[in-house]
């Protein structure tokens, strides 16, 4: 059995939401690329992902939701009514020219990535542009306009997975998951995120109908505070559901240089958890998610592929990928930290583990 395959797609290169929009970065591109260069993304473990068809995409969202997000990319515009109804041509979830196409592309990838682990040609996938974890089943949602985790989970039960773990470290709560599986015995969904950060879901007390344990985390959630929540919570809560299937969101949000949050994650804290769910999990599929600064993206991004595919990290970046991270641009911000250019991986951002964590992670506990 191979052990990893990486899922990717040119529709992500130059597609972009808006000049002012926070996915107007590169992302995929820059950490596929970055990957490449490294050496460690040879075309044997390279998988093409096909673009989902609407009848795939109807198992979750709506008829009218679908078309609606078809006919938006082909006019490139929406009525009043259609943004009403169903969230498109919104400041998160504007209409831009492949709306439709791309994450139509992320949920095929998904679909593959469910029938590659099943099939058990591999034990892990990484499909880099999955992750959309805010889409409803009728309306697009924070920057998603269908839900990849959604669609593969069911895809991974429809082929036969009794119960599948999905774990969220994305700093943004998985509330469009969470909705999806709300009360199922064969779905356990699993997320940290920051407390009183949109989408304001995901409470300690919200049990999902008792399949959700939710874990808002402060300010400042470190290294520390993170390997103690993934080790006292996470994998026991993995283990005890013996899931056939783990799905990782691997958002790099919560990661200390994005503007979108303010946790204080160093990138060692997602290669922690690949390494950990790879080891505990008998099928893996790991995908991207939220993430808003091109350089940290791109080198959790890569590091989190070089992790899943038993690659070493460099201390320092050679030449060709130094060149490439130069090149990366960022409209809404200046340049970078020099260690962003330079490295991988971050040093790490340890801290004491605060009362709240260790009450919280406690609480979830009792249900395990």
């Amino acid at each position: 059995m191979q052990r990893a395959f990486f899922i990717g797609s040119e529709i992500y290169r130059g597609s972009r939401y808006g000049a002012r929009h926070p996915l107007s970065i590169e992302r995929v591109p820059a950490a596929t690329d970055l990957a490449r260069l490294l050496g460690w993304l040879p075309s044997r473990l390279y998988r093409t992902s096909p673009r989902a068809r609407p009848a795939a995409l109807t198992s979750f969202h709506s008829p009218a939701y679908v078309a609606a997000l078809q006919a938006a990319e082909a006019s490139g515009a929406v009525s009043d009514a259609i943004r009403e109804r169903h969230g498109l041509g919104t400041l998160s979830n504007p209409v831009f020219p492949e709306m439709y196409r791309r994450p139509a592309t992320a949920v095929g990838g998904g679909l593959l990535a469910a029938e590659l682990v099943m099939s058990g040609q591999v034990r892990a996938v990484y499909n880099s542009g999955g992750g959309t974890h805010h889409a409803l089943a009728d309306r697009a949602a924070g920057f998603c306009f269908l839900n990849e985790p959604v669609l593969t989970i069911r895809h991974l039960l429809r082929l036969g997975a009794r119960r599948v773990v999905y774990v969220d470290i994305d700093a943004h709560h998985g509330d469009g998951v969470e909705i999806a599986f709300h009360g199922s015995s064969q779905v356990r969904v699993i997320s940290l995120h920051e407390d009183r950060r949109w989408p304001f879901t995901g409470a300690l007390a919200d049990t999902g109908g008792g399949a959700a344990f939710n874990l808002p985390v402060p300010r400042g959630f470190n290294d520390s505070e993170f390997t103690y929540a993934l080790e006292e919570l996470i994998l026991p809560a993995v283990e005890g559901f013996a899931p056939d299937a783990v799905f990782l969101q691997c958002g790099a949000d919560a990661l200390t240089e994005d503007p979108l949050s303010r946790l204080t994650l160093s990138n060692n804290s997602h290669f922690r958890a690949v390494a950990a769910l790879f080891a505990l999990a008998p099928r893996l599929i790991v995908s991207g998610g939220g993430g808003y600064n091109p350089w940290s993206v791109a080198r959790c991004w890569a590091g989190v592929w070089a992790t899943l595919s038993g690659q070493d990290l460099p201390d320092a970046l050679p030449e060709p990928a130094r060149t490439h991270m130069r090149g990366l641009s960022w409209a809404r911000k200046g340049r970078p930290a020099p260690e962003l250019l330079a490295t991988l991986r971050d040093a790490p951002r340890d801290d004491p583990i605060r009362d709240e964590i260790r009450a919280g992670i406690a609480h979830l506990r009792q249900r395990l």
